[in-house]
């Protein structure tokens, strides 16, 4: 990937490892993040680590040269996109219990996952008439961009999946799945959850939508739209460069630009479509906290809820 210089470089990681101590993981790793400018959520939990983090080239690598010192992190894979600005303005590193919530306990991609697919083999396994092409992430991230023909489950979180599984797919109709997401790391549990049910073939794209957007060109490209990353860009164009969507800081949204015309669209409130399902009272606290972030601004301040 090249590198404009002064950009920011955005970086998103995971890996399943059992963490029993990830408790005492928090403050070090924290502390290390500090100590190198970087901002971002890093989640630990049982099942090991999951985040986004942002920061020059050197904070970036020492960061990952600190995680993978540590054995079970050693060979901890990250994908890397670019941002003019910081994405992210704070560093936090939060436990959980599942670094993605899927809400099934006995998932456990390290015992059982689907078939990793290069970003390079994608577009011939998602052209055989048997396959059926599964989107695993949510109704807002489909909106903007996706796989020419997948299926989308229109779901509102990850934790619908496994009812829309049993309500929609059938493994004796479905006998091969492939699936994609994000990163990849929603692939892990979505696979490994349809195996567990009895389907038969399950493949998912290796790195996610980021890694298949950096490694296949444009001009062979099966992908369309933008793709909605978790972060103040709200989506990366085809390059990993920021893509032309907002953000509805009420319901968090992408909007495209008509939705920005619409009467109904007010900044830092709502748009067209939570505006009907607001609360008086939540009118007025996005109303009070858009006049702050306004009053920062005007003074050349960040202001603290915004990220």
């Amino acid at each position: 990937m090249n590198m404009p210089e002064n950009c920011f470089i955005v970086a998103a990681l995971y890996k399943f490892i059992g963490l029993p101590d990830f408790r005492e993981l928090k403050r070090p790793l924290l502390e290390r993040c500090r100590e190198l400018r970087l901002k971002g959520t890093l989640l630990l939990a049982p099942e090991g680590i999951n985040g986004t983090i942002t920061g020059r080239r050197e904070s970036i690598d020492g960061i990952l040269d600190y995680l993978r010192s540590e054995p079970r992190f050693a060979d901890l894979a990250h994908k890397e996109s670019l941002a003019a600005g910081a994405p992210f303005h704070r560093m936090k590193v939060k436990l959980r219990q599942e670094i993605v919530s899927l809400g099934l306990p006995g998932v456990d991609p390290e015992q059982l996952r689907g078939e990793y697919v290069k970003p390079e083999d994608w577009n011939a396994e998602i052209s055989r008439p048997d396959t059926l092409v599964l989107d695993v992430r949510n109704e807002y991230e489909t909106g903007i961009g996706g796989f020419k023909n997948a299926v989308a489950p229109n779901t509102g979180t990850f934790r619908e999946f496994p009812d829309y599984v049993e309500k929609n797919l059938n493994p004796e109709q479905h006998s091969r799945v492939a699936m994609y997401c994000t990163g990849g790391i929603r692939c892990e549990k979505a696979s490994s959850y349809l195996l567990s049910r009895g389907f038969r073939e399950v493949l998912q794209l290796q790195g996610g939508i980021l890694n298949y957007l950096e490694k296949v060109d444009r001009d062979h490209s099966r992908w369309e739209g933008e793709c909605f990353v978790f972060d103040s860009r709200v989506a990366v164009d085809h390059e990993l460069a920021e893509g032309e969507f907002e953000q509805c800081f009420a319901c968090r949204r992408p909007l495209r630009q008509d939705d920005m015309a619409s009467e109904k669209y007010l900044p830092g409130v709502s748009c067209p479509r939570c505006h009907d399902d607001l609360t008086p009272e939540q009118r007025l606290r996005f109303s009070e906290r858009q006049r702050q972030v306004e009053l920062a601004e005007s003074r050349g301040e960040q202001h603290i809820g915004t990220a």
